[in-house]
């Protein structure tokens, strides 16, 4: 059904509240909810909390307490219909007397699915309203869960020609440091972080979440893509600030990068963020591994280095990947723009 001023109102919040917990609850989504009285009074808000603890709905009731009789509950994703580390939502809204539940986006998940119509039946009405920005928020999760393997994004930085470093090799620093924090922000969102064996050694970067006040208190799963086994027992990725996965092919081979981000998924990963260099990324891209591109570029221009970009399996023209491009902004002096690679 098409959502009224209000609905569209108070479903704004649940994905707000839904995006405070983008990145802290693999394997589980990020639930955003909001309880409205018959009065048209916010009375609970709850968000999901980390795997093993309350989702969103039971958080919001909680927060409403007796209010919650009668009342509205807007969700971003259709309550659980199923007992896991934690009971159905749909139980603690029934037994919560919920007269109605405004659905944003339906689940993709068979084991967790149905819950509209579980409500329906104990006698609570329920509305569909699809919503894209709740999606959006989902993305990843929603994603992922459908195929099994993490959604996957590359972010890289370059100068307007496309430089990712200068001819002498250097490359501190091609963007400006409101671009760097933004990509903490992007980091602290997702479960893994991935990059190739040749930048750790030639960058050796943390691959940590860093905040304005020092390290955040959840850091994602290091992946270091090295087939030979030649990352140093001095890396930085080795330093026991996050855990670091290492992986390695037998036999001199390449690493088998799809069968790789089912692992990934199998440990709970539903979103990774892509930070190898250009022979990584290309590879990546070869496959068709990636959904989401963040290209930070900044107004500079080198006219030589290494590209941003390796081979990635294009000959010709008509072979190019195809992106949609959703959101260009400003950051400092930079450009970041984020695209979709289309047929992903």
């Amino acid at each position: 059904m098409d959502a009224d001023a209000t609905d569209e109102t108070h479903l704004r919040r649940a994905v707000e509240l839904s995006l405070l917990s983008l990145g802290g609850t693999s394997p589980n989504p990020n639930v955003g909810c909001v309880l409205v009285s018959p009065a048209g009074t916010v009375v609970g808000e709850g968000r999901t909390a980390p795997a093993g603890g309350p989702h969103a709905e039971v958080n919001a009731l909680a927060a409403a307490g007796s209010a919650a009789r009668g009342a509205t509950a807007y969700v971003t994703l259709e309550p659980c219909d199923h007992t896991g580390r934690t009971g159905p939502c749909t139980a603690a809204l029934i037994a919560a007397g919920v007269a109605r539940v405004v659905i944003a986006v339906r689940d993709p998940n068979p084991l967790a699915a149905g819950g509209a119509e579980t409500l329906r039946a104990a006698g609570i009405r329920v509305d569909l309203v699809e919503d894209d920005a709740a999606r959006d928020a989902m993305i990843g999760w929603l994603t992922a869960v459908g195929r099994g393997t993490p959604y996957v994004i590359w972010k890289f930085a370059a100068t307007l020609d496309g430089r990712s470093a200068a001819a002498d090799g250097t490359s501190k620093w091609i963007t400006s440091p409101e671009a760097r924090a933004d990509v903490h922000r992007i980091r602290a969102g997702v479960d893994a972080i991935i990059a190739g064996v040749g930048t750790v050694l030639a960058d050796d970067p943390q691959l940590t979440v860093r905040t304005a006040t020092g390290p955040a208190a959840r850091q994602p799963l290091r992946v270091v893509v090295d087939s030979a086994g030649r990352t140093p027992p001095t890396a930085k990725v080795r330093d026991g600030a996050a855990a670091t996965w290492i992986v390695t092919a037998p036999g001199g081979g390449k690493v088998d990068l799809r069968g790789m981000l089912r692992e990934l998924y199998d440990r709970g990963v539903r979103t990774a963020l892509l930070e190898g260099g250009p022979t990584l990324a290309g590879a990546f891209l070869a496959e068709g591994l990636v959904d989401r591109v963040v290209a930070y570029l900044a107004p500079k221009l080198l006219g030589a280095g290494p590209a941003a970009l390796a081979a990635a399996g294009i000959s010709t023209i008509s072979e190019a990947l195809t992106l949609d491009v959703v959101d260009l902004a400003t950051i400092g002096p930079d450009v970041r723009l984020t695209a979709t690679v289309k047929g992903a």
